[in-house]
C-alpha cells in the first residue's frame, strides 16, 4: 500500500467542516452523584444489607438451577437469568446444566420448548442440528399453519432461527414464516409479549445489546407466568449495583477526557460518554472494569483520529501523522503541526499508562495494540489502521473509486473493530492469554465478520451524508461503479453481507473453539453494538438518538 507522490494530488483534502454538534452531556458525569443503593431500592435498609441480600439471592438462584430436574423448567430458568443480565454470576452452573441437557434425551412437540432448547444450546456453542424443526412442517414441506395459533412459540422459533449458520435453509424459512405471522398478529398481542415482539422484529434477541435488553426485560419479567421472585429481586438489585459502578467509571472517564485537553480540537466529535456506552455493550460485568476504562480511552482517541483524517488534516499532515505513528516515539511529535503534537503525545502516553497498569506478565499485551506483528498472515492494529486511513485520504485526493474488494480490504481495517477487540482483551484478566493475542492477530473469522457488520451498517446509514460533506467514497459507491448498479441494489448487497457475517459469527461460536467463550463474546458484542448504534442512523455522530438510552442505563433506577 505505497503512497503516491504528493505532487499529483489536487489540494482538496482537509479543513472541511462536518458540522458535528457539541456533546449533550458536557461535564455532567464528572459531578454526578448517584443515589445510594438503599435510596435506589426505596428501602431503609443499608447499602451493606443490600449487598448481603444480593449474596443470599445468588445462593437461592444457584440452588434452583442445580435442583431443577425438569429440562423445560431448567431451560426457562436459564433463559430468564440470561435475559435479565445476571448470568455472569452463574456461568459454571449454566455451563454444566446445558452440557447435561445437550447429552440428555429430549422429546417434545412444543414449539416454544424445542426452539428454546435450540437457542440456548447454540448460544453455548453446541452443534444442535437445525433439522430438529422438521417435525413442525407438513407434508408439503411448509411450516404447519396451526403454528400461527402459538404466538409465544413463533417468537421463540424466530429468535432461535437467528442462530443459524451457512447452509441451514430451514432456519431461513423459519425466519420468513415467523416474521410474517408475528407482524400480522402484533396489534392483538398483550403485555408482556407485545413489547417483546415489537423489539425483536426490529432486532432479534441474539443481536441485541445485552445490558439494554436486560433493563427493558426486568419490567416485563414480573408479568411472565414463569416469573421467579428470587430471580426478579436479584436482577433488580444487581442492576442497580452495577449501574452505580458504571457511574463511578463514567466520572473517571469524563474527568480523564476533560483533563486531556483534547476538546480544543474543535473539528472532532466530543463523544466520550457515547464511547463508554459503546463499551458497556461489549463488557458490562463488574469484573471487567479495567478493560472498560482502557477500551473507552482507545475508542475516544480513535474517534479523534478518524475525524482528523476524514475532516480536518491536509494530505501532508495526514502523511506526517501516519509517519509519526509508525515511528512511535515522542520525538516524532516534532514533525507534526502544533494542533497534532498534543494529540500524538496523548496517544503515546495513554498507551504507556496502559502498560504501567498491567502486571509484569501482562505488559506484552500493549504491543499488540501498537506494532505490526506478522503472526501468520496478519499485521496489527494502530500502525495498520493509520496506513489504511492514509490510503483512503489519498484515494479521495485523486477522486479514485476503488473496486468493491479493494475498498473492503482497506475500509474493514478503518472500522477499527479488530483493534477495539484487541483493546478489550488488554484489560481483561487471566482469560486473555498470549495465545488469545496471537489468535486475534490472524484476523479470525469472527473478528472479520464483526468488521464486515460494522462497515456495511455504517455505510448504509452514512453514505448520503458522506457524499454531501465531501468524503472518501463508501463501499456503496464502489459497488455501484463496479457493477453499474443502483443505490438500492448496492444497499441490498451490503445488507446481505451483514446477514452472511452473522452466520459466520454463529459458526465460529460452535465448539470446539480456538479461544475461550469469554473472548469470543467480545467481537460478537461489538457486532451487537453496531446493530444498536447504526441500525437506522449513525447514532454515534447524531448522539441525541442515544440520549434516552444512556439515561435509562446510567441514570434511571429500578425500584426493588
Amino acid at each position: 500500500m505505497e503512497s503516491t507522490p504528493l505532487a499529483i494530488y489536487p489540494a482538496k483534502v482537509g479543513r472541511k467542516s462536518a458540522g458535528y454538534h457539541p456533546t449533550i452531556w458536557g461535564d455532567f458525569f464528572a459531578t454526578y452523584k448517584p443515589t445510594s443503593l438503599s435510596q435506589q431500592a426505596c428501602t431503609h435498609k443499608s447499602d451493606s444489607w443490600i449487598r448481603q441480600r444480593i449474596e443470599e439471592l445468588k445462593e437461592e438462584v444457584r440452588g434452583k438451577l442445580v435442583s431443577a430436574t425438569d429440562l423445560v423448567e431448567k431451560f426457562r430458568l436459564i433463559d430468564a437469568i440470561q435475559h435479565l443480565g445476571i448470568a455472569y454470576h452463574f456461568e459454571k452452573e449454566i455451563d454444566e446444566a446445558l452440557s447435561h441437557a445437550y447429552d440428555a434425551k429430549f422429546e417434545s412437540s412444543e414449539l416454544d420448548a424445542v426452539s428454546l432448547r435450540f437457542r440456548l444450546l447454540r448460544q453455548q456453542g453446541y452443534r444442535v442440528p437445525a433439522d430438529e424443526f422438521s417435525k413442525f412442517k407438513d407434508g408439503n414441506g411448509s411450516f404447519k399453519a396451526t403454528l400461527a395459533d402459538d404466538p409465544r412459540g413463533l417468537l421463540s422459533l424466530y429468535n432461535a432461527a437467528y442462530l443459524g449458520i451457512h447452509g441451514e435453509d430451514i432456519l431461513e424459512e423459519a425466519i420468513l414464516f415467523t416474521k410474517n405471522h408475528l407482524k400480522s398478529m402484533q396489534k392483538s398481542l398483550e403485555h408482556p409479549l407485545a413489547p417483546q415482539v415489537s423489539r425483536f422484529l426490529e432486532t432479534p434477541l441474539y443481536r441485541t445489546m445485552k445490558r439494554l435488553e436486560a433493563r427493558r426485560y426486568i419490567s416485563e419479567y414480573e408479568a411472565e407466568d414463569a416469573c421467579n421472585n428470587s430471580v426478579l429481586e436479584l436482577a433488580k438489585l444487581d442492576f442497580n449495583l452495577v449501574q452505580s459502578i458504571h457511574c463511578e467509571e463514567l466520572k473517571i472517564i469524563t474527568l480523564w477526557w476533560k483533563e486531556s485537553d483534547l476538546l480544543k480540537l474543535g473539528y472532532a466529535r466530543d463523544r466520550i460518554v457515547e464511547c463508554y456506552f459503546w463499551i458497556v455493550g461489549v463488557l458490562f460485568e463488574p469484573h471487567y472494569s479495567r478493560s472498560r476504562l482502557m477500551t473507552t480511552k482507545v475508542i475516544g482517541l480513535l474517534s479523534i483520529m478518524d475525524d482528523t483524517y476524514d475532516v480536518y488534516a491536509t494530505l501532508e499532515e495526514c502523511r506526517q501523522l501516519t509517519d509519526a505513528i509508525q515511528r512511535w516515539d515522542t520525538e516524532a511529535a516534532e514533525q507534526l503541526p502544533e494542533y497534532l503534537k498534543h494529540y500524538f503525545l496523548k496517544l503515546v502516553n495513554t498507551y504507556k499508562e496502559f502498560e504501567d497498569e498491567l502486571a509484569p506478565e501482562e505488559k506484552y499485551r500493549v504491543s499488540y495494540l501498537i506494532e505490526e506483528y506478522y503472526i501468520y498472515f496478519a499485521s496489527l492494529q494502530l500502525k495498520k489502521v493509520t496506513k489504511c486511513y492514509l490510503q483512503e485520504v489519498e484515494w479521495y485526493a485523486i477522486d479514485f473509486v476503488p473496486t468493491f474488494e479493494e475498498h473492503l480490504n482497506v475500509s474493514l481495517i478503518t472500522t477499527c473493530h479488530r483493534m477495539m477487540a484487541c483493546a478489550s482483551f488488554v484489560g481483561m484478566g487471566d482469560v486473555a492469554t498470549k495465545e488469545v493475542f496471537e489468535w486475534v492477530a490472524t484476523f479470525p473469522d469472527i473478528v472479520k465478520a464483526s468488521t464486515m457488520i460494522s462497515r456495511c451498517l455504517d455505510d448504509v446509514v452514512s453514505a448520503e451524508l458522506e457524499r454531501k460533506r465531501g468524503h472518501f467514497v463508501t463501499s456503496i459507491d464502489s459497488y455501484m461503479k463496479e457493477y453499474n448498479s443502483t443505490v438500492e441494489t448496492a444497499m441490498k448487497k451490503l445488507q446481505a453481507l451483514v446477514e452472511d457475517a452473522w452466520k459466520t459469527t454463529n459458526q465460529a461460536f460452535l465448539k470446539p473453539t480456538a479461544v475461550p467463550m469469554p473472548i469470543l463474546e467480545r467481537p460478537v458484542n461489538f457486532s451487537r453494538m453496531m446493530e444498536a448504534m447504526y441500525k437506522y442512523v449513525d447514532a454515534y455522530t447524531n448522539c441525541n438518538e442515544l440520549k434516552d438510552i444512556i439515561a435509562l442505563l446510567f441514570l434511571q433506577r429500578i425500584l426493588a
